[in-house]
């Protein structure tokens, strides 16, 4: 992921990955509760929006290269991809 678009997504994880040791932070000092569960809920939604961007690259991408190539089993296997992703989702 050398791409500017790659280095947006690791600083991302880079900012939740602060944000999850702040948390732990907080637990340790025994903060008030709700405030450490703000900032879980603040945590779910950036992995949810570094989720998006990755799934955005790999439709614009990965998906969009095997539907180019006109290969039918290639094509299969990427949207195969999605399909058991999005199943996993719903457990």
């Amino acid at each position: 992921m050398a791409t500017p678009h790659g280095t947006r997504i690791v600083n991302r994880f880079r900012r939740i990955e602060g944000q999850v040791r702040g948390v732990a932070q907080m637990v340790e000092d025994d903060r008030y509760c709700i405030d450490i569960l703000t900032q879980v809920q603040a945590i779910k939604a950036a992995l949810g929006r570094a989720e998006s961007e990755i799934l955005k690259r790999h439709a614009a991408c990965c998906v969009a290269d095997a539907i180019a190539s006109g290969d039918p089993d290639e094509q299969a296997v990427k949207f195969g991809e999605l399909i058991d992703l999005f199943e996993k989702a719903k457990r």
